[in-house]
This record gives structure tokens, C-alpha cells and sequence, in this order.
């Protein structure tokens, strides 16, 4: 498959850059996979579609205050850090801008030396891999000197930096959202919950794969980057409980769905498991470890379409893009929802 087939037009004044102030109260586009009809709702209508003993599956991670703007010892040169995943200890591997100028043995300062990153090895694509350096706790020193890590689309500056987590974020280690769960809101989950459908968390740390473009024309080509996952043994019996009842598992997000079609893959049911992942999921690839997935607008060209693709169809999911083009739609991190049932 060609990378140009998972292209669409999108107007970039429908690009949201800044969240709509009730988060549940966003437009959700409800796609029949099946039949590929459309109906327009509100993302608080989301509850229509969930019955009792479905399993909703939430991605708990949390994203880390990651960007760091320092300066570079030897030449006071100004470099932007994005910390993107710890390997071990104070070891992490890091998104540097511009690269060219950060070699090993390089030390990038931050808040007149608070915290000082020393550069021990070099990758390809900005890649760095970074010794952090500092007195007291890691995590409020980050809290301090660094900012969210908003994709480069967003040009608004975040007022309230919490809208960029979830409400149930939890695990410290992700370097972007999980997109898809800032739709829901305490009251909204309650509803869920009471309805008496189950909801189970999973983890999943978004890495660098988010920020990289495909860049191969034969998308089969494209590797992916690795993301650390985990999925408690208390999640996997109920999700292998929902199946043996023939009820739905609904992911939240296209990172909860990569998870779960990880660990399926391996054991062909739901077993307490974490590592890495690398999985790549396009239409070709059958999904087997979900029945529905509450997702966003994605990027054009993006692994996330073509993801959504291998779920819904390739057709039915361009036709919907051309459709919530057509009707003004908010895209991508801060937009609207599409649920695929």
C-alpha cells in the first residue's frame, strides 16, 4: 500500500488548539464499520452505545512536563530537550532541537544549573541519550523547569496544562496524551460505571513514533519505535470474562488498542503482561482483540489512520474524514471524537 492512500484535505483553521471548556461536551462522529453509516452526536451521548458487561479500556498513562528549553555549557547555544523515555535510572533518551550542535559529552543546563542533562551517546533523527544530573526529586524539578509537550500543530499556549492530561492519568512516563480519553470527565464515567459497565485501565507510555511522520512511499516498510506497555492480571481476567460472555470490549484510543492487540497476538487471550511494543497495525492486519474504539481525528499520512483503517476500512474511514471536513469537525489532540462500533 501506497502512503498517499491514507491522505485527505484538511483545512488547518479545523486543527483545535485549544480545548473546548467542558471536555465531554465535544462532537462525537459514530461510525458503523459494518455498514459504514454516520450519525453526529455529542461525546456524552457515548453511553447510547455502551451496554451492561462491556469493558471500556482506558490508557492510565501520564504525560510527563517534558520539553526543556536549556543552554549548551561549551557555546550558550539554546536547546529545546524533549524527554522521551527513561531507559534506567537517570538515563533518558531524548528528541534534541537543533542536534547538529549537541555532541557526546555535551551538558545542556536548565534553570541556572537546577537540573544539567550530560549527553553520553548520539542516535539518528535528534536522538540523544542524556545523564540527568541534579540535587532533590527528579519529577518537581521537571514540574518546575519544564512544559507540556504539545504537538507542533498546536500554536496557542496552554493556560491550564492539566487539560493535556487525562483525569484518570496516573503512570509518570508518556512524552504526549493519550488523545482519545480527554473526552471523559468524572460525571461521565460515574454514568458509565453505574450503568454497569466495566472499565479497566491499561498502560502505555507514547513515545517518539508520535511525533515522526511515516516517510517510506510502501507503508509496510515503515518500523515503528518501541513503547513500554502494561496490563494488570486483575484487567486481563475481566477482559477475558467480557469475551466468554460475548459482551464488547470498547478501547479508548488507538494506544490502548495497541496493547491490547499486543499482548492478545501473543497469548490469543488476555494475560497480566508488560514490555515493549512495536506493533503496527494497517488494514491487512486484523484486529482481534477489541469490538469498538473510541478514537480522534487523526493526521494525514499518520501510522494513527492507517490504524483506524485496518478497523473500520480504509473507504469508510476516508469517506467519515471527508465528512467531518464537510462539517467543520475539531481534528486532532484537542478536537472532536469518532467512535467506530
Amino acid at each position: 500500500m501506497k502512503l498517499e492512500e491514507f491522505d485527505y484535505y484538511l483545512d488547518e483553521k479545523l486543527i483545535a488548539q485549544t480545548p473546548l471548556k467542558k471536555r465531554d461536551n465535544s462532537r462525537l462522529m459514530v461510525l458503523d464499520k459494518k455498514t459504514g453509516e454516520i450519525e453526529h452526536k455529542h461525546f456524552y451521548d457515548i453511553i447510547e452505545y455502551l451496554n451492561k458487561g462491556d469493558t471500556l479500556v482506558l490508557n492510565d498513562t501520564k504525560v510527563l512536563p517534558a520539553r526543556l528549553i536549556g543552554i549548551k555549557e561549551k557555546t550558550e547555544a539554546v536547546i529545546e530537550v524533549l524527554l522521551l523515555k527513561n531507559k534506567e535510572g537517570d538515563i533518558w533518551e531524548s528528541l534534541v532541537k537543533p542536534a547538529r550542535r549537541v555532541h557526546k559529552g555535551d551538558i545542556i543546563s536548565f534553570g541556572d544549573g537546577l537540573l544539567k542533562l550530560n549527553c553520553l551517546g548520539v542516535k539518528e533523527e535528534g536522538i540523544r541519550v542524556f545523564k540527568a544530573e541534579y540535587n532533590g526529586i527528579f519529577y518537581e524539578l521537571l514540574d518546575n523547569l519544564g512544559t507540556m509537550p504539545l504537538p507542533p500543530y498546536i500554536h496557542e499556549k496552554l493556560e491550564d496544562k492539566d487539560r493535556y492530561q487525562t483525569i484518570y492519568a496516573k503512570e509518570i512516563g508518556s512524552a504526549a496524551a493519550p488523545t482519545a480519553g480527554l473526552h471523559f470527565t468524572d460525571e461521565l464515567l460515574n454514568k458509565i460505571k453505574s450503568k454497569g459497565i466495566n472499565i479497566v485501565y491499561l498502560t502505555l507510555h507514547v513515545g517518539l513514533g508520535t511525533f515522526r511522520p511515516v516517510k517510506v512511499e510502501k507503508i509496510e516498510e515503515h518500523k515503528m519505535h518501541s513503547e513500554f506497555y502494561s496490563l494488570s492480571k486483575e484487567a486481563a481476567t475481566i477482559l477475558n470474562e467480557t469475551r466468554k460472555n460475548n459482551h464488547k470490549i470498547i478501547a479508548v484510543g488507538t494506544t490502548s488498542t495497541r496493547t491490547l492487540e499486543t499482548i492478545y497476538q501473543k497469548y490469543g487471550d488476555f494475560r497480566e503482561d508488560n514490555g515493549f511494543t512495536d506493533i503496527f497495525i494497517y488494514p491487512g492486519k486484523e484486529v482481534k482483540s477489541i469490538d469498538a474504539l473510541i478514537t480522534n481525528f487523526h493526521l494525514p499520512k499518520s501510522t494513527l489512520i492507517m490504524l483506524v483503517s485496518a478497523i473500520a476500512g480504509k473507504e469508510n474511514i476516508l469517506r467519515a474524514y471527508n465528512i467531518a471536513v464537510n462539517e467543520k469537525y475539531r481534528f486532532f489532540s484537542f478536537g472532536d471524537a469518532m467512535f467506530i462500533k
